[in-house]
């Protein structure tokens, strides 16, 4: 699973931390049109499952989405992230500057 290039323009979406769901949601143009799940152990944060809405695939919403927890996680936590979702694999396998994200903490 490769991911799509970001296309979209950034000031139409927004990605929004749910903790009591333990998810983040991506809206576009105040509709949500994605979501990545998450399990925090408090050793770990386990994405496990990224979805969106298939009438906005390859539009590089994913990535966006990927792209913001990501940086949210580094932000909020020092803990190590476990892609078990491939996308969220993948994505990381692409972007170098994110793979210190597997490993801190370790």
């Amino acid at each position: 699973m490769t991911p799509e290039p970001t296309t979209i323009d950034s000031t139409r979406t927004q990605v929004r931390h749910e903790p009591a769901l333990a998810r983040y949601t991506l809206w576009l143009d105040g509709e949500n049109v994605g979501l990545a799940d998450y399990v925090a152990t408090g050793r770990q944060v386990r994405f496990n499952h990224t979805e969106v809405d298939p009438a906005h695939r390859h539009e590089g919403l994913a990535s966006v989405l990927i792209e913001q927890a990501l940086d949210d996680v580094r932000t909020r936590t020092d803990l190590p992230v476990v892609a078990e979702c491939p996308y969220v694999a993948a994505w990381i396998d692409d972007h170098a500057e994110y793979q210190d994200l597997l490993t801190r903490g370790v």
